[in-house]
């Protein structure tokens, strides 16, 4: 089901007031069924893979709870090859065999791995990753093993961020299924309002903007380097606005109901560094690499010292692209990140001094500029469709600049992108961005993340006045194409 979806208007406040009409012993149940509900809404069938690891998953945990410490590293280990190998045979098997069938031609090899016909399970890489920091917490002793198999199934299963995350930890999120939750007024309006702004991001920006960017990269032979840059850029903000606004239309739907989910995203293209940038991009993504991958790597290697981190980033981020998909895409999307991150590590100190020498104003100016630049331009390989098609728009950047500065070039190029409506929705979309910007702006500032930030201070009728022209521009004015979340593909 989709949260920009007729389906999901009548689901979400169905679900909620009969969640807060039930007994607190029953509510269990009913979100279980309701997220069960609204997973079998893409494929049912696939239901059942669900239900494979997390009965996995469950019986790990309390066996590892109960192990000897010599045995329990062996039952964390098949909790984790379960996961992994479900993923992987899902996933990555046509990726492998594609890949081997190459190797073979290449050495003469006559052998032929057959490919298999299914559809990717939606959002399995984000419930194997949650299920999988549920053991790793337990055999860190983090974390009680759940012994209510129905409590541990709906941390798998929760809807609000069943398919696209945020990707929780159990000592976060297990224990609130435990406690009894009664209406609150303040967590819904907060939730509400978390929920709208979702919705913006998502009808009124990042569905205008995927218009224009499935035009450039479905045909890029069609465009030349001043299209490829636009649309880039276009993509950088749709990306944010889909995913950002989806963690919104999660964390604010769970909100409702008062469960607490992790923040996901905190303002990344303020960032003045890449570090800084995956400090706020995707965060629930990120500290799980960070805390399951990077630190037991780089702590087994720490006699390499400096050379230990590096290598560590780089394997993390060759892991995080191949996480986001199965294609060489996403492996050098990741692996541009691994190297940005070795060079921030290497050259900190030679960087802090040549910013010290800048006024503040323009450091921060140049140090936020090519971050962003950087990010738009590894988003390149993240959006193409294949490699080849990568290497044509980085190929061809530099053409078709010619008369870009005039008010006439640059309407004819945003025009070539979409037609007649481009200029009308890029208008809009405009706005659109700057009140993003404005916003976390203001809620940098005020130290919140309430996003009625803007009106807070003020009576009520410009509170009510500023919801309702939102709630107005997203019927009015959205892009209403239902298209999947473009983290639902991971």
């Amino acid at each position: 089901m989709l949260f920009n979806s007729f389906d999901f208007l009548i689901f979400f406040p169905l679900v909620t007031i009969i969640y807060f009409l039930l007994p607190h012993k029953f509510r269990w149940f009913h979100l279980l069924v309701a997220s069960c509900v609204f997973y079998m809404f893409f494929i049912p069938v696939y239901i059942l893979i669900l239900l494979f690891t997390i009965v996995i998953d469950y019986i790990a945990g309390i066996v590892i709870e109960n192990a000897p410490d010599s045995k329990k590293k062996l039952f964390l280990v098949i909790s984790i090859v379960a996961n992994v190998g479900v993923l992987a045979f899902f996933k990555y098997y046509n990726f492998f065999a594609s890949n081997l069938n190459t190797l073979f031609h290449f050495t003469n090899i006559h052998a032929n791995v057959a490919f298999l016909k299914f559809i990717l399970p939606i959002g399995l890489s984000f419930h194997t990753f949650q299920a999988m920091s549920y053991t790793l917490e337990v055999y860190r002793g983090n974390q009680k093993a759940e012994r209510h198999f129905g409590i541990y199934a709906l941390y798998v299963m929760f809807y609000p961020q069943l398919v696209a995350g945020p990707i929780e930890r159990p000592q976060n999120v297990l224990h609130q299924f435990h406690e009894r939750h009664d209406f609150n007024w303040d967590n819904c309006k907060e939730g509400l309002k978390l929920m709208m702004w979702g919705l913006f991001k998502k009808i009124m920006i990042a569905e205008r903007l995927g218009v224009v960017v499935d035009n450039v990269y479905d045909k890029p032979e069609k465009y030349n380097g001043a299209s490829f840059a636009i649309a880039a850029v276009f993509f950088s903000f749709q990306i944010y606005c889909d995913f950002s606004g989806y963690s919104d239309i999660a964390v604010g739907s769970a909100k409702v109901m008062g469960f607490d989910l992790m923040q996901n995203f905190n303002r990344p293209y303020s960032s003045k560094s890449i570090s800084e940038f995956w400090r706020r991009w995707h965060i629930s993504l990120s500290t799980w690499f960070f805390d399951y991958l990077f630190n037991p790597l780089v702590a087994t290697l720490r006699r390499w010292r400096r050379w230990a981190i590096a290598f560590g980033l780089i394997v993390t981020f060759f892991i995080s692209g191949l996480w986001h998909g199965a294609s060489w895409n996403y492996i050098i999307w990741g692996l541009f990140y691994g190297v940005a991150l070795v060079y921030e590590f290497f050259t900190k100190a030679w960087r802090e001094r040549v910013f010290e020498r800048m006024p503040r104003g323009i450091a921060s100016f140049i140090s936020r500029a090519i971050t962003f630049s950087y990010v738009v331009f590894a988003s390149i390989f993240f959006r193409a469709n294949n490699l080849h098609d990568a290497k044509y728009i980085i190929s061809h950047l530099l053409t078709g600049w010619k008369g870009i500065l005039s008010i006439a070039g640059l309407k004819a190029v945003i025009t070539a992108l979409g037609g007649n409506d481009t200029i009308y929705g890029t208008f809009n979309v405009g706005l659109g961005i700057i009140l993003i910007f404005v916003l976390e702006y203001m809620q940098m500032k005020m130290k919140s993340n309430n996003v009625g930030v803007l009106v807070q201070n003020k009576p009520a009728i410009w509170r009510w006045s500023f919801y309702l022209l939102m709630v107005t521009g997203i019927i009015l004015l959205g892009a209403y194409s239902e298209r999947e979340f473009i983290y639902f593909q991971f």
